[in-house]
């Protein structure tokens, strides 16, 4: 007479999956940009990265909203940054400029979803380590995932925003863009973090007027305002890297006294 052994089911609650979800949408978006990709519609590859981006901003705001954290969510966000700003701008880009150039162009858009992933292989394994010194607190360590994707679309952005100019789907134009962008995702350089910045009070109104301003930029003239954008912020690194090395020596140096 055969035994039967009956498994109980483990009811998992929605705010588990809820979270899980977002990122699944933020997956098929990387997916979808590089399907549209290979169809030559850029402008809606470039948009199915930037929806990309927002599910993946959202999907850790819902798990902290609705408590439903965990580490299964956690590796599921990781290996969808990967698709979506890492073989997605890299498929993208290699596509749009590259495809006609020699293996070497094809090794530069290999740099994405290469150095995107030791990004977030190093993301991962920082949050079992110990706490970061309070300096840190203002920066990433390296680009994040979604801003390197977007600083690697600059010369397609610029060849929407100024159409018939080829200079911007030159290949060393192009390869360069992909270089810096995934050398500085896998890089340990501070980059800007706006999860802890404060804004006075005195500057709520000053501060919300010129978001308003921005957003009636970006809806009228969307591909130079997002250039501008994503050039200022690589930009910043170098300033992020002086005002790193400037709170460290603080933090270090409590009473102004140098070392030795």
């Amino acid at each position: 007479m055969l035994k039967k052994t009956s498994k109980k089911l483990k009811e998992i609650p929605f705010n588990r999956i809820a979270p899980n979800i977002v990122t699944m949408m933020a997956l098929c978006s990387g997916v979808t940009s590089i399907r549209l990709a290979i169809e030559g519609n850029f402008k809606l590859a470039v948009i199915a990265i930037l929806m990309a981006t927002i599910f993946d901003a959202l999907d850790g705001r819902v798990a902290r909203m609705l408590q439903g954290s965990s580490d299964f969510g956690a590796e599921l966000d990781s290996l969808s940054d990967v698709v979506c700003f890492g073989v997605a701008p890299g498929v993208l880009m290699y596509i749009w400029a590259l495809s006609e150039t020699d293996r070497w162009g094809w090794m530069f858009a290999l740099l994405m979803p290469v150095c995107c992933a030791l990004r977030l292989a190093r993301f991962n394994v920082m949050l079992d380590e110990e706490p970061q010194p309070s300096y840190w607190h203002h920066f990433f360590v390296g680009l994040p995932a979604p801003g390197g994707a977007f600083v690697a679309l600059v010369p397609v952005l610029l060849s929407f925003a100024f159409p018939g100019n080829d200079f911007f789907r030159t290949e060393w134009f192009v390869c360069a863009f992909l270089f810096v962008s995934a050398i500085l995702m896998a890089s340990r350089l501070p980059t800007i973090s706006l999860k802890h910045i404060r804004i006075p009070a005195r500057f709520v109104a000053f501060f919300l007027m010129m978001f308003g301003l921005y957003l009636g930029a970006l809806l009228y003239k969307r591909w130079i305002v997002l250039s501008i954008s994503f050039i200022v912020y690589l930009a910043s690194v170098p300033v992020c890297s002086i005002i790193f090395l400037h709170l460290k020596h603080q933090a270090e140096n409590p009473n102004g006294k140098s070392e030795g």
